[in-house]
């Protein structure tokens, strides 16, 4: 159904309007022309007139008057449509203006979407371009990612070689060196077997010779005697000298400064000592079998300059370097030395062989004993041998010289050696040496400052990350931990090396009936102020 346009309508309803009102405007004028007629008739002749007639004239004249004031109504109303009729043509004509303007716009969107389907087919036409450029550089970067693949596998493959030919090098360096020092070592031996053959060919002669003879001989070897043994004083009271004046202070100070750089003059100073001490220590080794010789307070000089030598090459090549002098001085220690004492035979003992010994491991003096177990502990691989050392310082360790001496030897660093999860067996052992020493007397204090580093909490967090760690050996090594947790300057070492965390977590994880190891963790993080409750038990005796 179609609808007339407003313009339309508008036009229609203008026309009808214009017409009534020039109906309306004949009208008034044929009437206007009748009353003026009737008017100039009734001046004309006003007498002539009759009555109903004067009255009709007066009707018409009020109706004129009526349709005067309807003219201007009308009029009015002719204005007002004539300035509608202005308005709506006004409006007519912006309308004009704003489909002419939509016309302009559907023509500038048509060329928009035109120019957009042309950009959006060169955008496509790019985008292919694009991924088949894409395509190409994957390809190519998956052919030089397979290159580069087989070219780290060739690489992996030449450093496993390489560490292999290095291994392999390393270790024939290290037997080159074994063998070298075995070689050393049985040169000496026979040299010192061919003078002592040629001291007894010519002990024969000089029995074979008249008794005069051998009084001469006899007498000029007791003046010979005590030349020797003023020797063997004088390099003794050296060697304790060095030992307690030099060795011991130097092992100490560099321990003190482990976390600081050293200056080159130091290094080059300890590598001087530890080569002096690796050409020494072979030599010492050799005059052990003299000891019988020697009176047995000249031992401990000895001992302890063997003790602060070796303490000087802790490191592993310097060992491995003097593997067959370490073996030879730890079974030789551990076993004592045997001697023919024919430097005080007289010519009627001639014929007899009187043997004279040198006890150091076994000896029945503690001070010589102490060292020997010491140097054992240093030197020796064989276990049985270690079992008994450890046995003997345990022993050691329950009087309050045998304490002492373990301060004074500096002895920590020795058991931490054996606090290794690859010797099961000793480890027990080395934990009960420890122990020994947190018993309450003069030397805990001292003892708990010499533990108070980072080598013994370093040991100490490798043990605790071990799984499934013996409970008796768990207990021993809390104990310890409970006693340096009481130093308040412990807690940023426990903290360094995790030790709060393992601890905590050994207190959620273990079990109630083991009440010594609770005791144990609980008193630790208390000492740490990690405890969950204020409520601690009392700190457990270190017995065990």
């Amino acid at each position: 159904m179609c609808f007339p346009s407003l313009g339309d309508t508008f036009s229609s309803h203008l026309a009808a309007h214009t017409q009534t009102c020039s109906d309306q405007n004949n009208t008034n004028g044929l009437i206007r022309k009748r009353v003026n007629g009737t008017e100039t008739q009734k001046r004309n002749s006003r007498g002539l007139i009759p009555p109903h007639i004067s009255q009709i004239y007066d009707e018409l004249f009020v109706i004129h008057q009526k349709l005067q004031k309807e003219s201007s109504v009308q009029q009015e109303y002719a204005l007002q449509l004539q300035k509608r009729e202005c308005f709506l043509t006004e409006r007519e004509a912006l309308l004009f203006r704003h489909e002419a303007a939509l016309a302009k716009i559907r023509g500038v969107e048509e060329e928009v979407h035109t120019k957009f389907r042309i950009i959006k087919e060169q955008h496509e036409a790019e985008v292919k371009q694009l991924t088949e450029a894409l395509r190409e550089i994957t390809k190519e970067n998956r052919r030089l990612k397979s290159s580069f693949d087989t070219l780290k596998e060739r690489n992996d493959s030449l450093k496993k070689q390489l560490s292999d030919v290095t291994e392999l090098n390393k270790k024939l360096e290290g037997q080159a060196r074994k063998v070298q020092a075995r070689l050393e070592n049985l040169q000496r031996k026979h040299e010192f077997l061919t003078v002592q053959k040629s001291k007894d060919v010519y002990q024969v002669v000089q029995q074979s010779k008249p008794v005069k003879q051998e009084k001469g001989t006899v007498t000029s070897k007791i003046a010979k005697i005590p030349l020797n043994l003023q020797v063997y004083e004088l390099l003794t009271a050296l060697m304790d000298w060095i030992s307690d004046q030099h060795l011991s202070k130097l092992k100490t100070q560099e321990e003190k400064e482990a976390s600081h750089k050293l200056l080159l003059t130091q290094n080059s100073k300890k590598t001087y000592t530890q080569e002096k001490c690796m050409k020494l220590l072979p030599v010492v080794a050799e005059q052990l079998q003299w000891m019988p010789f020697v009176n047995s307070k000249l031992h401990i000089p000895v001992m302890k300059f063997i003790y602060w030598s070796i303490r000087q090459l802790d490191t592993g090549m310097q060992h491995a370097a003097m593997a067959s002098t370490m073996r030879r001085l730890g079974e030789d220690v551990f076993k004592g030395t045997t001697s023919k004492g024919r430097l005080h035979a007289s010519p009627e003992q001639s014929n007899e062989s009187k043997s004279k010994s040198a006890a150091f491991f076994k000896s029945s003096f503690m001070p010589l004993r102490f060292l020997s177990t010491l140097i054992v502990l240093k030197t020796v691989t064989q276990a049985d041998y270690l079992a008994q050392a450890f046995d003997s310082l345990c022993i050691d360790l329950k009087t309050d010289e045998g304490k002492s001496l373990f301060l004074e030897y500096q002895c920590v660093p020795v058991l931490l050696n054996h606090l290794k999860i690859t010797s099961r067996g000793l480890l027990s052992s080395a934990l009960d040496g420890l122990l020994q020493m947190t018993m309450e007397s003069d030397c805990l204090q001292p003892f708990l400052e010499a533990c108070s580093n980072e080598s013994f909490f370093r040991t100490c967090s490798v043990l605790l990350r071990t799984p499934k760690l013996d409970l008796h050996v768990l207990e021993k090594l809390c104990v310890i931990l409970q006693k340096l947790s009481r130093i308040k300057s412990n807690k940023k070492m426990f903290e360094l090396f995790t030790l709060h965390l393992m601890i905590q977590e050994l207190q959620r994880t273990t079990h109630p009936d083991h009440a010594f190891l609770c005791i144990n963790l609980n008193s630790i993080l208390f000492n740490l102020g990690l405890a969950r409750s204020s409520s601690i038990a009392s700190s457990p005796s270190t017995s065990h």
